[in-house]
């Protein structure tokens, strides 16, 4: 039984209800065993640290660094800027961003008016042309939008991708001929089309002389970010290059909502007051019967059947539904309205959405990190964002790679 937890234990441990336990349990969110004597519910330990790792007590000592200093100036060029995430987390890194394509305007003024210095590329990637970067550039990073392919036979090749956006990041590739190229979309890249998306993407980066490395998926919040968000990341490293890709390790501790609005280890004050937007009256009398770390399920059941809609008759946890953050855990992916539907955010002290400048901290965003344009695209920048804290990461595993690149060139 030292492998066990009693649900007691479990619900302790967790900072949950045992009448929440039993519902994950049926929800196969947690599973539970029966003990063979009592016929009691009891929980592997393992499954308990490996699935909630975010629950758990995290005032540990971090034996784990990612950091590695530069021996070179390394430079990056980033398609897909959006309003910088990665490249701040880069340049947090030790790296050098000598350009950065970006088709949103609101986007491109937010980069320009943090760096003025960067050369923001702003328009359709499709009409911009990289050679003057060919072999000027160690690294080209770029968050592509997940897009399906047209086949044409058996095997997906560089010309039969045209029309879509990793064609154009494959192309910049093929024109810049960095040592290593990262790209980096959304978890579900992994399963779309089947797999058959993601595979294509592999056969064009083979194609164009790239060998890719196992792919992974990264949780945000084992790298210092206070967020639930995970992200697919695509590493390709040159033919002619015969050296290992390491991604970054995953830290012990697991910072908090807590964490990323007030003063402590990730920012030196509490969060700046800013503009935010706000619920609907009739979204807003329903939240407020919300406790913190709850959810639709803990509303009167007239209430759940009335804010769920059709919604509530078709099973699973939709545990993000009329969602109050707690202090004390990370927050859900952020999205890029903060009030839509289905998909709330709630603060966990007042019945109001997370401000633009809390939006930004839960990215691990700097705090003179300005955002341009109305609210609304405030908020669609940050939300489609790299974690900063995630980049930064990223970014010492490939000055690793660059170091050792380098030495043996």
């Amino acid at each position: 039984m030292s492998e066990y937890l009693t649900i007691s234990e479990t619900a302790k441990l967790l900072n949950k209800s045992t009448k929440t336990l039993r519902r994950w349990d049926e929800e196969g969110k947690l599973s539970a065993v029966r003990e063979p004597m009592s016929n009691y519910r009891v929980y592997r330990k393992k499954d308990v640290e490996t699935l909630f790792a975010d629950f758990l007590q995290t005032d540990v000592r971090e034996t784990i660094s990612n950091f590695v200093a530069p021996e070179n100036e390394y430079k990056v060029l980033e398609l897909f800027a959006g309003a910088g995430g990665l490249a701040v987390g880069m340049e947090k890194a030790g790296l050098k961003c000598v350009a950065l394509n970006e088709i949103d305007k609101h986007a491109c003024a937010t980069l320009r008016n943090n760096r003025p210095k960067w050369n923001v590329l702003e328009g359709d990637i499709k009409n911009f042309i990289f050679s003057e970067y060919y072999n000027q550039v160690d690294v080209v990073t770029g968050g592509f939008p997940c897009q399906a392919f047209s086949y044409a036979g058996k095997r997906l090749g560089f010309e039969d991708a045209r029309g879509t956006l990793f064609y154009e990041f494959a192309r910049v590739i093929k024109e810049v001929n960095p040592p290593i190229c990262i790209g980096e979309n959304v978890k579900g890249l992994l399963n779309h089309d089947n797999g058959k998306t993601l595979q294509g993407m592999i056969s064009i980066l083979d194609e164009i002389g790239y060998n890719v490395v196992p792919v992974q998926v990264l949780k945000a919040i084992n790298y210092k970010v206070p967020q639930k968000r995970e992200r697919l990341i695509l590493v390709g490293i040159r033919k002619d290059i015969d050296l290992k890709y390491e991604y970054p390790k995953p830290y012990k501790k697991i910072y908090n909502l807590s964490d990323a609005l007030k003063k402590g280890e990730l920012f030196e004050s509490n969060v700046h007051k800013s503009s935010g937007a706000k619920y609907p009256e009739s979204k807003k009398s329903v939240l407020d019967l919300v406790p913190p770390k709850g959810y639709w399920r803990d509303l009167p059941i007239d209430i759940q059947k009335d804010f769920m809609g059709a919604s509530f008759y078709l099973g699973g946890g939709k545990t993000g539904m009329a969602r109050r953050i707690g202090w004390d855990e990370p927050c859900l992916t952020l999205t890029c309205s903060p009030a839509q539907k289905q998909t709330e955010r709630c603060h966990p002290d007042e019945t109001r959405p997370f401000t633009v400048r809390e939006y930004a901290r839960i990215q691990t965003f700097p705090d003179d990190w300005q955002f341009s344009g109305p609210m609304a695209q405030q908020y669609k920048q940050i939300g489609n964002a790299v974690p900063v804290n995630l980049g930064r990461e990223v970014g010492y595993s490939i000055i690793k790679f660059l170091n050792d690149y380098y030495k043996v060139k």
